[in-house]
C-alpha cells in the first residue's frame, strides 16, 4: 500500500487481474452521468464507463510493479565521485485527493561510493515511473525516488527534484494552469553537505 500525509490507499487486491469492484466502478460512471443529466447510453458515452476504468488501471498499473526489479542488476563503478544523474525525465502521476493528473520532471541523481555499483541508467526512469504510476502526492512521489535509489544501491547520497503542473490547481478550485510546484528530496552527501549539493545542481543545470 502507499501512504499520503492524510491517509492510507491500498494496493489492488489482485495484481495484473482486473480489479475488484470494477463493476460497481462502471455503475457508478454510470450514475454520475445520468445524475449530470445525460443519457448513459448515447452512443458518445455509452463506453466512458470502461474507458474510466481503463484509464484508471493504465495510470495505476504501478502498484503491480516492484521498484526493487529494476535496480537488482548492477555494474561496478568506473569513475568513483562522479555523481550519475538524468534530469528531465517527464512523468504524469495522478493526484490521491482528486484523481486528476499532474504532469511534469524529475531530475534523479545518487553517487555511489568507491567500490559500489551502478545501475543501467534507463532504471532511473524506470523506478520513477513505478511510483508515478499509483496515487500520489508530489512530495511523497519525490521522497520515494530517493528512498528506492538509498534501499538498492547505497550510495553516499541521493537526489530527486520534481518539478509540475496539477491539474487540480489549473482546473479546479484556485484554477491557475502554468503554476509550477518544485518538491526536492536529498539523502546522505546531498543533504549533509552544502558544497556536494551546490555541485550536483551545477551539473543538473549545465
Amino acid at each position: 500500500m502507499t501512504t499520503t500525509d492524510e491517509q492510507t490507499i491500498p494496493a489492488p487486491a489482485y495484481p495484473g487481474d482486473p480489479l475488484p469492484g470494477a463493476l460497481a466502478l462502471q455503475q457508478g460512471v454510470r450514475a454520475w452521468l445520468t445524475a449530470r443529466g445525460l443519457d448513459p447510453d448515447h452512443p458518445e458515452v455509452i463506453d466512458t464507463p470502461a474507458r474510466v476504468l481503463r484509464a484508471l488501471n493504465e495510470m495505476t498499473a504501478g502498484y503491480d510493479e516492484d521498484p526493487a526489479v529494476h535496480l537488482a542488476r548492477v555494474f561496478p563503478v568506473d569513475h568513483p565521485g562522479t555523481p550519475i544523474m538524468v534530469t528531465g525525465v517527464p512523468f504524469t502521476s495522478l493526484c490521491a485527493h482528486h484523481m486528476l493528473p499532474f504532469t511534469g520532471t524529475a531530475d534523479i541523481a545518487y553517487q555511489p561510493p568507491p567500490g559500489g555499483a551502478v545501475a543501467g541508467l534507463s532504471k532511473l526512469p524506470r523506478v520513477l515511473d513505478v511510483y508515478a504510476r499509483r496515487l500520489q502526492t508530489q512530495e511523497q512521489l519525490t521522497r520515494q525516488v530517493t528512498d528506492a535509489l538509498d534501499e538498492h544501491l547505497a550510495p553516499l547520497g541521493s537526489a530527486c527534484i520534481i518539478r509540475s503542473e496539477h491539474g487540480c490547481l489549473a482546473h479546479r478550485g484556485a484554477r491557475k494552469p502554468g503554476s509550477v510546484m518544485v518538491t526536492a528530496s536529498y539523502t546522505g552527501v546531498f543533504d549533509r553537505d552544502r558544497h556536494a549539493r551546490e555541485e550536483l545542481h551545477r551539473l543538473m543545470t549545465t
